[in-house]
């Protein structure tokens, strides 16, 4: 008798386990309430420690579910309340943004952390270039929703939790929108990508101003893009894989997956900024990671990068950015190259840059 072959794509395990006991976990939850002030309520404090305890051990991720319903393969499953929340935020949005009738709508991010309101005590750069890009839009008639992500860094309770990286064990396993977070077992009770992901669909066209980090995306740029692999082939029916059961999800990516692009069809932009090196760099990766999501290049005057104060100190480069008035130009060159761009596709029309004026050339 020939002996058994495992299955090569089963899920393959090994790694080591990350579960704590109850001393480190309880001394853990104890560092929220570091601050004396929280001294009186210390046996308050322990009985919640308990608490959390409990849905550590009990692995109670989402622990408010109801039934899916119509509309799921699994109608019986217990899908989390807070999802459901989400998705359906989503999809009313992906619905307004698909009405010819909805007014355009630009979604510009602030990619840089710094903010005057913590740290650094100086607005960023970034931001300086962003309001210059929101008038424009403005300008045009159009409606702007501006996400600061230097809100993850001066903003109480803000987060964004890293990706998981489900796609990797299946595709059908990352669900649209995500459902990795909240998880209340591990105390992940906060994410703010539920609220970002609506941002998304809602927008026509999007427009990132965004700083160079060593030659990449800021922490918080990057924190971002990963969660939004789930826009690009995610599951949007997490029934069919019963939450997060790997086995199911590679048996249906291997009966045959069609990748649904969540996003595509928007129109995007882009100002990439640094000081001594990685524009060039960043400018690619960006423009590649959104052209593979499905999103639509606004033109070559949609994308710039360009350096502010190259090689001078830090502490004078507002300065240089007040006497680069070619760059604000370029920045209102790029969300004008958008606008327009909206304008082509929502009427069904491939043109792109037409009528603007380079203000700086070779």
């Amino acid at each position: 008798m020939s002996p058994s072959i495992p299955d090569p794509n089963a899920p393959r395990t090994g790694q080591p386990d990350p579960a704590i006991d109850r001393a480190s976990f309880e001394a853990r939850f104890r560092e929220r309430f570091y601050d004396p002030a929280f001294d009186a309520q210390r046996e308050s404090i322990d009985a919640l420690a308990g608490i959390a305890w409990d849905a550590y051990q009990a692995g109670r991720k989402s622990p408010r579910t109801h039934p899916a319903g119509p509309g799921y393969a699994d109608p019986a499953y217990e899908l989390s309340d807070q999802w459901r929340a989400t998705r359906d935020a989503v999809l009313d949005a992906q619905q307004r943004q698909a009405d010819p009738a909805t007014p355009s709508r630009v979604l510009l991010i602030c990619a840089s952390p710094r903010s005057e309101h913590t740290c650094p005590g100086e607005m960023s750069k970034t931001y300086r270039l962003l309001e210059a890009a929101r008038d424009e839009v403005h300008a045009h008639g159009l409606q702007c929703d501006v996400l600061e992500l230097n809100r993850l860094t001066s903003e109480y309770g803000r987060v964004i939790h890293p990706c998981k990286g489900c796609v990797s064990t299946a595709m059908p396993l990352c669900h649209w929108p995500c459902s990795c977070y909240p998880n209340h077992a591990l105390g992940q009770s906060v994410d703010w990508m539920g609220e970002i992901f609506q941002r998304w669909a809602a927008a026509h066209g999007v427009l990132i101003v965004t700083p160079v980090h060593w030659n990449q995306a800021p922490s918080v740029l990057k924190l971002m893009i990963d969660r939004l692999v789930c826009a690009d082939g995610g599951n949007p029916d997490p029934t069919t894989t019963r939450g997060k059961n790997p086995e199911l999800a590679k048996a249906i990516e291997l009966e045959g997956w069609d990748y649904p692009q969540h996003l595509a069809g928007r129109a995007f932009g882009l100002v990439v900024h640094g000081d001594t090196e990685g524009t060039q760099v960043l400018k690619h990766m960006l423009t590649d990671w959104l052209r593979g999501m499905g999103l639509v290049d606004a033109g070559d005057l949609s994308s710039i990068e360009r350096y502010i104060g190259y090689y001078a100190p830090y502490a004078t480069s507002h300065r240089a950015l007040d006497e680069d008035a070619a760059l604000f130009e370029e920045t209102r060159n790029a969300a004008r190259a958008l606008v327009e761009r909206i304008a082509q596709l929502r009427k069904g029309v491939d043109e792109a840059d037409a009528g603007l004026d380079q203000p700086r050339q070779k």
